[in-house]
């Protein structure tokens, strides 16, 4: 038995499914989950000493590449004069002037842990600063596991719960909860024009992923995504973007600026933390004024703006604004997705690939999805045996077919052509 085998076994003991967090578990690809000793720049090593290129960065976050030197340094200095105080300190209002620089829409700050919190607090101020309940999400799109936005989520609900009717993707969620949240059709801008002609008034917000990554990734249109900022701009709602993947990570200004979109909200997490908990959510001053200590919107969080995470969220910021770097990693995930499309066609294999940014999609359908109904359309048993084909030759991609991939700085021309390498004779075994 491999000592990831052993892991795997222990782990089942003492934690649900023996892993931490659901798409871990290996349930959609089937096999023993890796268990990670370390990482550096693009590759990840196992408990079994073996080597991988990994795709999946921690989910997003590790843009410059696993323990940057400079991360490292920045965490090193800090956690000399501790690592938390449940007080403020200067760190937090660098980090959100910041993000307030790169991203203008967003006019005021608030730092959470994760990207769930972000996603929870903005719904909530958004309900308090308009007075309304009723929330608009889209088939696919995952915003974490707050109960009002598991309704047909992406994500590992795709991989784990029966996402075919209008209903909870979750056990307990109450359904009184579940009725506040409308779920409509990703890019269909006619449904969205009726559902606010049908709820003149009573819609809170709509929150939506710019580039959804948790259907794999499906781009919205400008259409769509401008259709959205209208409506909500003539009814009084909320827009709500969540950018808690693509934010930093598809552009400096995230999604927002390369759809010239400018929100009311936005989530952010992942890239904000570089790679430790820390997310946030911010936008119109007027709207951030609802939230407690200054509005009756409260929120709280014992950990928000933790230093230790500030630390690596700064620096990494501070990275990926030097000249070229974002052109550097959109043309780097470009080449990844190109080369794998040719192999693909190559051995007669029905394949496309997308990319945003240092986003990737794999799909083995002829065509590019644009909804949820065409994702789920994908040749999910061939993704796996290509999944498995991967692994064994050392490339590390998420272990769903429901998933997008990250490139990031660290994944040069050699770290490219070996990945190519190891699609030809995957594809080949397709």
């Amino acid at each position: 038995m491999s000592r990831n085998q052993q892991l795997f076994e222990r782990a089942q003991q003492t934690i649900p499914g023996g892993v931490n967090s659901p798409v871990r578990a290996f349930r959609s690809v089937g096999g023993t989950p890796r268990f990670i000793e370390r990482a550096s720049g693009p590759y990840m090593w196992d408990a079994d000493g073996t080597r991988y290129i990994d795709y999946i960065g921690s989910w997003g976050p590790m843009i410059v590449g696993h323990a940057h030197p400079e991360v490292v340094q920045a965490l090193r200095e800090t956690v000399d004069r501790s690592f938390s105080f449940g007080a403020p300190t200067e760190a937090e209002i660098t980090i959100a002037e910041e993000i307030c620089k790169l991203m203008p829409s967003m006019e005021q700050v608030r730092m959470v842990s994760s990207g769930t919190e972000a996603t929870m607090s903005a719904l909530r101020l958004a309900r308090g600063f308009t007075g309304r309940d009723l929330i608009i999400k889209f088939e696919g799109c995952y915003h974490g596991h707050a109960d009002s936005l598991l309704v047909k989520a992406g994500s590992g609900l795709l991989t784990f719960a029966d996402t075919t009717k209008n209903a909870p993707s979750s056990a307990g969620v109450p359904a009184d909860i579940a009725k506040h949240t409308m779920v409509l059709e990703y890019n269909n801008v006619e449904q969205l024009k009726e559902a606010f002609a049908k709820h003149r008034g009573e819609v809170a917000a709509v929150i939506v992923e710019p580039v959804a990554g948790n259907m794999n990734l499906v781009r919205a249109s400008q259409d769509f995504l401008q259709a959205m900022r209208d409506l909500c701009t003539a009814d009084g709602a909320v827009l709500i973007l969540d950018e808690v993947m693509t934010g930093f990570r598809v552009a400096l200004g995230g999604a927002q600026s390369l759809y010239g979109i400018r929100p009311d909200l936005t989530c952010l997490g992942k890239v904000i933390g570089g790679g430790l908990p820390a997310a946030a959510f911010g936008g119109r001053r007027d709207i951030m004024a609802a939230l407690a200590p200054l509005g009756g919107v409260y929120q709280a969080g014992t950990l928000s703006g933790n230093p230790l995470a500030v630390a690596a969220g700064l620096t990494t910021l501070r990275l990926i604004q030097k000249p070229g770097f974002h052109d550097a990693l959109a043309a780097q995930t470009r080449k990844l997705a190109d080369g794998l499309v040719a192999l693909a066609q190559a051995a007669g294999v029905p394949f496309s690939a997308d990319t945003v940014g240092g986003m990737f999609g794999l799909y083995f359908r002829a065509e590019v999805p644009r909804s949820f109904a065409e994702v789920t359309q994908s040749d999910t048993a061939a993704f796996n045996r290509f999944f498995h084909a991967m692994l064994d030759a050392g490339v590390y991609l998420a272990p769903s077919a429901f998933e997008a991939g990250f490139v990031s700085a660290a994944h040069d021309d050699a770290v490219i052509a070996a990945t190519l390498e190891a699609a030809r004779t995957a594809f080949g075994k397709l």
